[in-house]
């Protein structure tokens, strides 16, 4: 399978560069796997009538509480003064200490060399190793708060699509501070938003409940394995980075009572059905385990799911691993046909865009 199967063309204007007004005020592409016919344009304050709440078998939603933190650092080498940016891709110790980052311009920076940030320095960190991708792993000297430092020094780590002119100073960045934000995310450590989530308001998830729609939520802390370039042509041949995930055992008992008794899981986000089906793979059976660790699966077309029953998404960038894994799950055609129609119809794409509900 080839990489370039999953090509779309995309106009650039269709690109959100900001968040609307109303986070549930997003489009909704609704897609029904089975049905021959077109797409159903809806809104996103239609999610939760879409789905299936009878007494006896409702649906279970599943979030990603991960929450994203200020991971984009600016500084230089000591003795220099040409700007050095970091992005803290993964935390690899038990101590705040040592960080897998990217670093830009990467040439620039090489093992051994020591970084500084802030005016006067707040914190210094030494390049300890180089990964195969410019990758850098950087050990920081210890200081008494160091993520209260990283809060005041960190800039918001926007996607390079979406265009900033403050990208070294942190006037303007409230409005991203709040909306690159999901409501309910509760666990620090993503350096990307789980963006399906991004369109839910306490008022739809209130709508929810009224419905009796039952709720669970895993961790999957979003680093390099979801949003790293595919560099090879044949999809079979790429690798992911693994990303730290949990499921308690509260989750775990939920999503495996509703699959027990017949009931779909409804999946929000591509990172959360890459946890529910890693975790999967762990049990060898149509069963979630309880556990933490680190989640690596790449799904692509011919993937078998075995819990995911629907998904709600964002729309993803052309040949990207996020959207392998929705056509693994829509089926390729029918899924690249509606963003062919996404496209016709106007809406916002990526991040800060609209979303399709997949089921």
């Amino acid at each position: 399978m080839q990489v370039s199967d999953f090509h779309f063309d995309l106009p650039q204007e269709l690109i959100a560069q900001r968040p609307l007004p109303e986070r549930s005020a997003s489009r909704l592409l609704h897609v029904r796997r089975t049905l021959e016919s077109g797409f159903e344009d809806r809104s996103f304050r239609e999610f939760a009538d879409l789905l299936q709440a009878p007494v006896q078998a409702p649906d279970l939603v599943v979030f990603n509480n991960t929450r994203v933190f200020p991971a984009r650092l600016f500084g230089r080498k000591i003795g220099h003064t040409t700007p050095i940016e970091v992005l803290l891709t993964k935390h690899i110790s038990e101590t705040p200490w040592e960080w897998e980052c990217l670093v830009r311009p990467g040439k620039k920076v090489g093992v051994g060399e020591c970084l500084i940030f802030g005016t006067p320095v707040e914190l210094e960190a030494e390049v300890v190793s180089r990964g195969d991708f410019g990758e850098r792993r950087l050990r920081f000297q210890p200081t008494a708060d160091f993520f209260g430092t990283l809060d005041r020094l960190g800039h918001v780590p926007l996607p390079p699509y979406i265009a900033r002119n403050n990208n070294k100073d942190r006037e303007g960045e409230g409005e991203d501070r709040v909306r690159y934000q999901t409501v309910y995310g509760s666990e620090r450590g993503s350096v990307a938003a789980p963006t399906a989530g991004l369109h839910f308001t306490p008022e739809i998830l209130a709508r929810l409940r009224e419905r009796g729609i039952e709720t669970a939520e895993v961790t999957l802390h979003v680093g390099l394995g979801t949003f790293q370039p595919v560099r090879v042509e044949r999809v079979e041949d790429h690798r992911l980075h693994g990303e730290r995930y949990e499921i308690s055992a509260e989750t775990a008992g939920k999503i495996n009572a509703a699959l027990a008794a017949g009931r779909r899981v409804v999946a929000v986000g591509t990172t959360t059905v890459r946890t529910l089906e890693y975790a999967a793979t762990l049990s060898g059976s149509r069963r979630v385990e309880a556990g933490s660790g680190e989640a690596n699966l790449f799904i692509y077309p011919g993937f078998g799911f075995q819990i995911v029953g629907a998904m709600l998404t964002n729309f993803h960038l052309p040949e990207s691993t996020l959207l392998m894994l929705v056509c693994a799950f829509g089926g390729r055609e029918r899924i690249l046909g509606a963003y062919r129609h996404a496209v016709e119809e106007r809406y916002r794409f990526y991040s800060y865009g609209d979303c399709m509900f997949v089921e």
